[in-house]
């Protein structure tokens, strides 16, 4: 009895299935987790120093700071539980220090990136762009100390600033820069502030340098003018480097310290101190290492809050 052709052309295997390969194939499902343990290891081993140090100086301290908090620093009653935690509620100082933070983050936000940003749009593609990137650029060369310093020859009771002030003829606005709050904040804020610039400029323009002319160009052929570029063109595609100016921005305010350190210690009557200064001064000065170390919990978990929201908001889940 003859065969059809369709029958004849059908593989060996049957089910239309392609014929397993030769060479002992079926043996690499049982070599893959073997080869996958071993790669695992070979990973572990070269990420174990990193962890090490990370778990020895970054986890191990903060775990000890959580539970050194929770201990007040009398010898009488040493587990206090949340009472360092209270003294934000009970004690002034700690209250303004809270205040001065919140100051320091609008502040330190706000002003590195709109002035970043406007620096960045007018030096863009210009004659003396290099010479004023140069000069907007260099402070953040500098140290805070060395910023505090050459600010604190400027703001002070017979500074640079009460003197030029005084030669034109306006003494009356003369003052003590440093002496007074709010004032005092301002224009510490100030002072970081013409430091902070100089890294949102450089930012700013490789975002800038980064849009493709086409799109300009497009929105010229449309009828947009120079603002409406800016504001539907070129500021969405600047949205990435906005997200790192302001979250670079956000963790420095809140852990200020070098430079009001330098310039006020603080003072005067712990009326400029931010919570990265409180904590230091009730550690080391003040010889209450309970109470530094909830602040330092207090403020760590703001930074942690406040970046997470903050990139939660900002970065989509494709990671943009």
């Amino acid at each position: 009895m003859s065969t059809s052709t369709t029958d004849r052309e059908l593989p060996a295997t049957g089910g239309g299935m392609p014929a397993a390969p030769a060479g002992g194939a079926g043996r690499t499902p049982r070599s893959r987790p073997w080869l996958s343990t071993r790669e695992r290891l070979t990973a572990g081993t070269f990420m174990a120093p990193a962890v090490l140090l990370v778990v020895a100086f970054l986890l191990a301290p903060f775990v000890w700071t959580i539970y050194r908090s929770f201990f007040s620093d009398s010898r009488t009653s040493p587990f206090s539980w949340f009472d360092n935690y209270s003294r934000f509620a009970s004690d002034p100082a700690l209250t303004r220090s809270v205040q001065n933070t919140l100051m320091w983050v609008v502040g330190t936000v706000l002003l590195p990136f709109v002035l970043g940003l406007a620096i960045a749009c007018m030096t863009n593609a210009t004659r003396w762009s290099r010479a004023a990137r140069l000069c907007v650029v260099l402070p953040y060369a500098l140290s805070g100390a060395a910023v505090a310093v050459v600010w604190n020859f400027m703001l002070t009771t017979d500074g640079a600033v009460n003197q030029v002030l005084t030669n034109l003829h306006l003494g009356s606005l003369a003052h003590g820069w440093l002496l007074t709050w709010p004032g005092n904040t301002i224009v510490m804020i100030l002072a970081n502030a013409w430091q902070a610039t100089g890294v949102a400029v450089i930012l700013f323009l490789v975002g800038l340098q980064s849009i493709p002319p086409e799109t300009l160009e497009a929105g010229a052929l449309d009828g947009a003018g120079s603002w409406q570029q800016f504001r539907h063109i070129v500021l969405p595609q600047l949205r990435p480097v906005s997200i790192i100016v302001i979250g670079m921005s956000l963790v420095n305010g809140l852990k200020s310290f070098d430079l009001i350190w330098v310039l006020t210690q603080g003072g005067p009557g712990r009326a400029t101190e931010t919570l990265a200064v409180s904590m230091y001064n009730e550690t080391f000065l003040e010889l209450r290492p309970g109470v530094g170390a909830a602040i330092a919990v207090v403020l760590t978990v703001i930074v942690l809050a406040a970046s997470w929201l903050y990139l939660r908001r900002q970065l989509d889940v494709k990671g943009e």
